[in-house]
């Protein structure tokens, strides 16, 4: 893969970030612009344990698709300081997956502001993720193509980025939003996925208080290097096929999909997958 680094800033105008990054559709590294929050200093595993420590939360691993799991629906749950004892004592593929801060702690709420990027986040649906050292999720991109902004705090996180332009080279599993699953993106086999080769994405380390942009349907992989978590704010998407698309992806395929695990069972997942082979091998035919 041909991997760029994302480019970073210490600060950053809203002028600068409008012209610069989010017109173009750049990814863009912002080092210190949270440093004002109250969550900058506050929000670590033992504020959160503080605070949350008797919530269940939701929790996702690495298991292949299996047609009898909803979409999105978690695999495990676990009180939130049960959790984070977990995480700090050995490495665990057990991630939280898109809690929303603002509906479970809504104390939380009093440690960030929205910041003025230019674009009008979504101020309902600040969302916050959990890893362990080596966990990490699918290749994927979002099911509403927002822009999103991640914050992260404490610890080391791997990210790797691509663009839809990517998709013909990327295994991307139809009726989706992810790649397939086999996939080791931090360690591609490229004689088994040769069309990986071909792609052409972006790659960074998020450490505590660095904020990620990334642009509307930008692909995703996150790899925990040590154990860490990240709240995303998101804005909606302002490109018109990019908006379309999100309303198919929202109103139709989530529930073709579920309708087919349904009628199909497993052989719908199995054929899913085998299609995200065949389609990309074609591409280099």
């Amino acid at each position: 893969m041909n991997l760029k680094e994302i480019p970073r800033v210490a600060n950053i105008t809203k002028e600068e970030f409008l012209n610069d990054y989010f017109r173009p559709q750049r990814p863009v590294v912002i080092e210190k612009c949270i440093e004002e929050w109250p969550a900058y200093s506050k929000w670590s595993f033992e504020y959160m344990r503080h605070v949350a420590g008797n919530k269940t939360v939701p929790l996702y691993d690495d298991r292949p698709v299996h047609h009898k799991d909803g979409f999105n629906e978690p695999h495990a749950t676990m009180k939130m300081s049960d959790y984070l004892d977990l995480l700090q004592s050995e490495p665990t593929k057990y991630r939280i997956f898109l809690w929303n801060i603002l509906k479970e702690v809504p104390e939380l709420q009093k440690d960030y502001t929205f910041p003025d990027f230019g674009l009008n986040l979504m101020k309902g649906l600040p969302m916050l993720f959990f890893g362990g050292t080596n966990s990490h999720t699918f290749m994927h991109y979002d099911i509403d193509l927002a822009n999103i902004f991640h914050f992260h705090f404490a610890g080391k996180k791997e990210i790797i980025l691509f663009s839809q332009s990517e998709n013909k080279y990327l295994y991307k599993v139809p009726h989706s939003l992810i790649t397939h699953e086999s996939i080791d993106f931090s360690n591609p086999d490229y004689e088994k996925w040769p069309a990986l080769k071909n792609a052409s994405g972006f790659k960074t380390h998020l450490e505590h208080g660095e904020v990620l942009y990334m642009p509307e349907g930008y692909w995703h992989y996150m790899k925990y290097i040590t154990p860490g978590f990240s709240m995303s704010l998101r804005a909606i998407a302002r490109n018109p096929a990019n908006l379309g698309r999100a309303f198919y992806n929202v109103l139709v395929m989530r529930y073709y999909d579920n309708i087919m695990r349904k009628l199909k069972g497993q052989e719908w997942i199995d054929w899913k997958n085998e299609q995200a082979i065949e389609r990309t091998n074609k591409q280099l035919s």
